[in-house]
């Protein structure tokens, strides 16, 4: 569908499996690469902010094989509660600790998305406000255990069983929440 990326070789710089899917959807050809990048940012940053400079400084870590037929997509997705940024859990009291506060509340997922070529760079976020149902302290050590979601940001996937089971409403994107406003994605990969 996308015909004016033939001549491109796209590269997703990310080790999420989730993006992985997510792109995958859009049935266009990439390949994925990935390195580890150091995720600080300045602290007066703002929230909302944090997503896109950490997305953007993932695509400079691949300026070095940048060319006229490169493109490199990168992302970083937060999950914001009451100002404060719950990033990955460190251990399983963290994931747990993590998991309670959001119960019973809404929450903000931002991600920001950086795609890049040699010539142009398109810098975009997306958020979603999601509504968590109260879950019991057997609900948040059971999804903890059994699915050990330490990769994650806010110690959560939508699409695991505690996505089924805890979440009443999205106000925005399913996607992004998942790691890639794909909707945005597209729309941006149209222009280039």
């Amino acid at each position: 569908m996308l015909n004016n990326l033939d001549p491109y070789r796209i590269i997703l710089a990310s080790q999420s499996p989730r993006r992985h899917e997510l792109l995958t959807g859009l049935d266009i050809e990439f390949e994925v690469r990935s390195k580890d990048v150091d995720e600080s940012y300045p602290k007066d940053l703002k929230a909302e902010d944090v997503p896109t400079y950490l997305a953007e400084k993932k695509a400079d870590a691949f300026h070095d094989i940048l060319d006229r037929e490169t493109i490199i997509i990168t992302a970083d997705t937060i999950v914001i509660k009451d100002g404060e940024i719950l990033e990955k859990p460190l251990s399983v009291n963290d994931a747990k600790s993590m998991i309670a506060k959001l119960s019973g509340s809404t929450h903000t997922v931002v991600t920001g998305v950086c795609i890049q070529s040699r010539k142009e760079k398109i810098l975009f976020s997306d958020i979603t406000k999601v509504h968590f149902s109260t879950l019991s302290a057997d609900e948040i050590q059971y999804y903890v255990h059994r699915y050990q979601p330490f990769d994650k940001a806010g110690a959560y996937g939508v699409q695991e069983w505690i996505g089924y089971i805890g979440i009443e409403r999205l106000e925005g994107s399913y996607y992004n929440v998942m790691g890639l406003p794909v909707h945005k994605v597209y729309a941006a990969l149209k222009k280039f």
